[in-house]
């Protein structure tokens, strides 16, 4: 299996004074949209790549925008209308690969758009396995788990120790919150029915393998908050709306080491993920010139390493890894921070990246039904 400071809101443009600029004979765009998921994690990019890069290109104009959970729609949406306004598109790695498979992003050669690493090696063996896509360029490993409040009366002094407590409420009685899509959701919902790690993709990839986790899911659909932003789940859990819920590693991180507040992390069958950059196709020259020249500095050995100095997520380079250090305001050590710490990586689950970008339509809109029944 192979292996996703203050906010600026969703249109805040960071940057103005447009001109045009030169690279290796093509004129680049003086503006640029790049769109990624918000919260920590969008702030992360911010500081390491974002304004360094204008630092660099004072007079580009950069607009954020936070609709990388829907990428996929708008993109398609988009096309249709003839009328692309993304020039930078953070994904994980199986909406990346169907924006590719639908000719929706730019094919890219990794070894003669993007930089070398730091250590010699040429992108594609530096990036490895996690190049799953001809048009994706991988950028962080992550994990999606399960925060919990640490000060629940209710518990009587038990604290959540497996991912199977999402579904025990006589146990760990109160509010989950869970994504708003059948990713994620429908693995946890097998593995705790009994279905061994290795069969879970076989099994849900029969109608009644689906049904048998929509059952489990049932069980606890009431007492469910469903989220669709990876801001939500660790704003919820701060203001005691939840006791438990799941979310990206890194957004954890930033509620329990950056925000203090009494939550902890429940590591056990974490899942594993890539997320990374994708290039619309059909832009313009220009734009797809300042498109490419961001992403060839944004994924530079050091870049990358400089991202995990503000959220908890492992560099896709491997040239990058040792240059992992301390986080930048709070001074700590992030690498036994990281989902692929050893410590932390004990019972991990794997996610199919390929097996979802088959089935994820279908399964979007029989999750869907399920919801609204």
């Amino acid at each position: 299996m192979k292996f996703k400071a203050t906010l600026l809101m969703s249109g805040a443009v960071l940057a103005a004074a447009p001109v045009f600029a030169e690279s290796h004979g093509m004129k680049m765009a003086d503006s640029m949209t790049i769109v990624s998921w918000g919260g920590a994690y969008q702030n992360s990019q911010i500081k390491a790549y974002v304004e360094p890069y204008q630092a660099e290109n004072p007079n580009v104009k950069v607009i954020t925008d936070e609709s990388s959970n829907e990428a996929v729609a708008k993109l398609r949406a988009m096309n249709e209308a003839g009328n692309v306004t993304w020039d930078v598109v953070d994904v994980v790695a199986s909406d990346a690969i169907r924006l590719c498979d639908e000719g929706l992003a730019m094919e890219i050669d990794a070894d003669k758009v993007l930089a070398k690493g730091d250590d010699g090696s040429t992108p594609s063996e530096d990036f490895g396995d996690l190049l799953v896509s001809d048009c994706f360029i991988p950028q962080i490993v992550y994990s999606t788990t399960v925060g919990y409040r640490t000060d629940v009366a209710d518990w009587k002094g038990e604290t959540p120790k497996d991912i199977c407590a999402l579904f025990d409420l006589k146990k760990f009685p109160g509010q989950r919150s869970l994504e708003k899509r059948p990713i994620n959701n429908m693995e946890w919902a097998l593995l705790c029915d009994g279905v061994a790690k290795d069969e879970v993709y076989d099994v849900l990839e029969t109608p009644e393998g689906q049904d048998r986790a929509f059952k489990k899911l049932d069980t606890i659909k009431d007492s469910v908050v469903w989220w669709s932003a990876g801001a939500d789940t660790p704003q919820l859990l701060a203001d005691g709306e939840v006791v438990m819920g799941s979310t990206y590693n890194g957004r954890l991180f930033s509620v329990i080491e950056e925000q203090k507040q009494p939550v902890a992390m429940l590591w056990d069958a974490q899942v594993f993920d890539i997320d990374g950059w994708i290039i619309p196709a059909g832009l313009p020259e220009d734009r797809k010139a300042r498109a490419l020249d961001f992403v060839k500095f944004a994924t530079t050995t050091q870049k990358l390493a400089d991202q995990a100095k503000y959220i908890s997520y492992g560099p896709a380079r491997k040239s990058s890894a040792p240059l992992v250090g301390k986080h930048a305001e709070l001074g700590i050590e992030m690498a036994p921070h990281m989902p692929t710490d050893p410590a932390n990586a004990t019972n991990t689950f794997l996610y199919n990246y390929e097996w979802w970008a088959d089935y994820r339509d279908d399964l979007d809109a029989k999750f869907q039904a399920w919801l609204a029944k």
